[in-house]
């Protein structure tokens, strides 16, 4: 495995951005989101590509299904519900803590074993209830508990030390940067730790997209691990983050479909043809992500998907920009959704 230091810097992660969001007040573009998009056919070629897809990022909880599929391979076993869980940056709601639970005592475990890092809930009202609930930050309320717990019961299923399972050279963190090589097609990835700290290797945005084709449509063709994986998340999309949260809302729209928002502008999503997207915003927030996101996922085919609301497809990318409580703006792509 490379160690820091010891290899030549990828390019700076601005050179060659072009806006991928611009934020309208009144008549007028008051702010734009820069970055980079792909958008893949079935059969893996560019069908939009803006800025330099081959840059380099750290995918953060956009990796997370790839996590779930080196746990699966070796020896997790979690039915969907939990599965999806696993893949997840939930919102702290009491399914949520309750199926993390349920994953760490299928393991002989409980919350104590969990290493991630203590938070309240991601939700905004579930962190409310929580803290109305005399609780503060927490490790089972973080949102990557579920991945954390499932780390857990893949540690015990293997025969592997639990305690130590946050190490980079650990046998699970090994398997996991062995699925990402291999899924993403991005080989020797640089390595860090996430906010959860977890460790976390590096994919190139086209890399982060191939990945989530293939496990789209491993899933629908049901086979392998990446197709349990994808089947989990599109069939429970609730437990993949949360209420209004907006890949769960692609999810809902969108029968087949997965997708993951990460930290830092990061989104991957896949249909069940292959199709996929993926997309870094520089500036790391998350106001133009539901934007991206929807309109992306319309122009890799998702509003043709047999059973998809291309209505409810659509509200998900809607962000209003607010003048005295009411809309005088919006948060709008800035390319073409159509170009499927």
């Amino acid at each position: 495995m490379t160690t820091p230091g010891s290899r030549a810097p990828v390019a700076p992660v601005a050179r060659g951005a072009v806006p991928l969001a611009e934020v309208v007040r009144g008549d007028l573009v008051e702010s734009v989101h820069l970055g980079h998009l792909v958008v893949l056919g079935p059969d893996g070629g560019e069908r939009l590509a803006l800025g330099d897809p081959t840059t380099t990022i750290w995918p953060r909880s956009s990796v997370k299904p790839l996590q779930a599929l080196a746990m699966l391979r070796s020896g997790l076993d979690l039915p969907g519900r939990l599965l999806a869980l696993a893949a997840a940056s939930h919102s702290g709601a009491p399914e949520h803590l309750a199926g993390v639970r349920e994953i760490l005592a299928g393991a002989g475990l409980d919350e104590s074993a969990l290493r991630n890092t203590p938070d309240l809930p991601l939700g905004r009202a579930e962190a409310l209830a929580w803290q109305a609930a005399g609780h503060g930050p927490e490790q089972i309320a973080q949102n990557c508990s579920g991945k954390h717990a499932a780390m857990l019961a893949t540690c015990v299923a293997a025969g592997w030390d639990t305690a130590t399972y946050l190490d980079l050279d650990h046998p699970l963190q090994r398997a996991v940067r062995d699925a990402v090589v291999e899924v993403t097609g991005d080989a020797d990835p640089h390595a860090t730790v996430d906010g959860c700290g977890a460790p976390l290797f590096s994919s190139t945005v086209l890399g982060l997209a191939r990945a989530f084709g293939r496990l789209a449509a491993a899933g629908a063709a049901g086979d392998d691990d990446g197709g349990r994986v994808a089947r989990a998340m599109a069939g429970h999309p609730a437990m993949v983050a949360g209420r209004g949260r907006e890949d769960t809302l692609v999810m809902t729209a969108v029968p087949g479909a997965i997708a993951k928002i990460g930290a830092d502008g990061v989104c991957a999503g896949g249909l069940p043809d292959g199709s996929a997207v993926a997309f870094k915003i520089l500036d790391g927030g998350d106001r133009a992500r539901p934007a991206i996101l929807a309109a992306a996922m319309r122009a890799a085919g998702a509003a043709s998907v047999a059973g998809a609301d291309a209505a409810a497809l659509d509200a998900v990318g809607v962000t209003p920009v607010l003048g005295g409580g009411a809309p005088v703006g919006a948060v709008r792509p800035a390319f073409d959704a159509d170009v499927a």
